[in-house]
């Protein structure tokens, strides 16, 4: 059994590792991502492909398909006979709810400095609830790995990831649990993280958590994330508890209307 408490970790001068290299397309989004909250557009108009992809050096269809993804984001929209323009109330998404982000990531989006402090990595003994998310035979043990995420030392975000004890592969050092839980999977576990299934949840904060994420007296509620992680094969390999500090960090999404 390993136990954890107080140990930090500062983000500042940490490259989180990417599970693979991004994809050419990724990488011209993310340019174009880049100029677009430069605000390098004249007057928040994009060019046209065939500019693009000459300033760029990259095909038209590489700029085609990261500006479809640019649109699907909500960070521009095109209009009919006029051309391609950044959306300024896209801009104020900072995080796809739809994709896996590390928690330090979205911290950074949002304009924080990150830092992680780990509270338990314990092996504990498992729940009926969660023999049944997982797929696990009674009373088998879960390694429990609860986190702390600050910025200037105000906690934001706690997370409690379970992951079945079988998994695991090799010895592994506490300090991997700094890292995201997703490349914790790959390294010990063998693992690769293919998505979530995830609740957005309301809890009221028992006294715990209120102490943990230094909650005001007066709050009564707080919003979490309920997630089951599948690896590529479909099965159960995590089970995650997130919960926010909703009023210090904001997660907003774009719904659209049907075509």
């Amino acid at each position: 059994m390993i136990v954890v408490s107080n140990s930090s970790y500062n983000h500042t001068n940490c490259a989180i590792m990417l599970k693979r290299p991004p994809s050419l397309t990724e990488q011209v989004k993310a340019r174009l991502k880049d100029m677009i909250s430069n605000r390098e557009f004249t007057e928040g108009r994009i060019p046209s492909e065939t500019d693009l992809a000459d300033e760029l050096g990259v095909s038209r269809t590489t700029i085609r398909d990261a500006l479809s993804r640019l649109e699907l984001e909500g960070a521009i929209y095109r209009k009919q006979g006029a051309g391609t323009f950044v959306n300024e109330a896209g801009l104020q998404i900072k995080t796809r709810l739809e994709e896996i982000w590390s928690y330090s990531a979205m911290l950074e989006a949002h304009g924080y400095t990150p830092s992680t402090q780990l509270l338990d990595v314990t092996i504990q003994p498992t729940d009926p609830t969660l023999e049944a998310e997982l797929s696990l035979p009674p009373e088998e043990p879960v390694l429990v790995v609860k986190k702390l995420f600050l910025a200037g030392g105000q906690p934001l975000i706690l997370t409690d990831n379970r992951i079945p004890a079988r998994l695991l592969a090799r010895p592994y050092p506490a300090e991997i649990f700094h890292q995201p839980i997703y490349q914790f999977l790959a390294d010990y576990c063998q693992q690769h993280l293919t998505y979530y299934l995830s609740e957005i949840v309301p809890v009221t904060p028992p006294a715990w958590l209120v102490e943990a994420l230094h909650l005001p007296p007066q709050r009564t509620a707080l919003i979490s994330f309920e997630e089951v992680g599948y690896n590529q094969d479909n099965e159960p390999i995590v089970k995650a508890f997130s919960y926010f500090r909703d009023d210090l960090l904001r997660l907003r999404l774009i719904r659209r209307g049907s075509s």
